[in-house]
């Protein structure tokens, strides 16, 4: 029986293992799809999300985009249509997204956006993340559970350089390896240092303060 365990665990590990996307070298001009939401107000009913589609971290080669309801549950489906639908799919090797929620409390449930999208994903946190404050804020949602649960789904917080990250579709290595190529002018990577400005930019005008 404890035979029988093992090789029943070993196979769920060989499962796991195959889901991961496998680089045997990180290219410089791999495509990354950069995702961060716009400025919006409480008040609003839904918040622009952008994407930068770059080569790296140095060339845009695309811009895609779509709206979320402020506070809402759809942007983890709203976030797979906009990269399905995109004529650049084929060609991403990677996503990032500029923290975990979007417009409010519009959880992204990055495991989801993996096994629908087939590529990785890269959550960037700029700062040590609370996690007690962010539990705290849920519990005015009657789906708090769900959207804790889809936090917890994106795996532990790990740290590299001065930001953190989540991960899931590629190992630590890897991702490692992706956010050290696109960290070129700023803290944080490339392409959501882009979609971060191009959002600011649609919405205000012109982007401010900085990214």
């Amino acid at each position: 029986m404890p035979q029988q365990e093992s090789q029943n665990s070993q196979k769920s590990s060989n499962r796991s293992s195959s889901n991961l996307a496998r680089f045997r070298t990180i290219k410089s001009e791999i495509r990354i799809l950069g995702i961060d939401d716009g400025p919006f107000s409480f008040t609003d009913s839904e918040a622009i999300i952008v994407g930068a589609v770059l080569r790296g971290g140095a060339f845009l080669d695309g811009v895609l985009s779509t709206t979320v309801k402020v506070d809402g549950t759809d942007a983890t489906q709203k976030i797979v249509e906009m990269i399905n639908s995109s004529r650049h799919k084929n060609q991403l090797r990677a996503i990032m997204l500029d923290g975990i929620t979007v417009s409010g409390f519009n959880v992204v449930d990055i495991s989801k956006v993996n096994k629908e999208t087939g590529l990785p994903v890269i959550v960037i946190v700029r700062r040590e993340p609370d996690l007690e404050k962010v539990e705290a804020a849920l519990e005015k949602f009657a789906d708090k559970g769900e959207r804790l649960a889809a936090i917890e789904r994106a795996g532990p917080i790990k740290k590299y350089k001065s930001i953190y990250f989540q991960s899931v579709g590629l190992d630590e290595i890897d991702a490692k390896g992706i956010i050290s190529l696109t960290i070129t002018h700023s803290k944080i990577p490339e392409p959501i240092r882009i979609a971060h400005l191009i959002a600011g930019g649609v919405v205000k005008g012109e982007s401010r303060g900085r990214a």
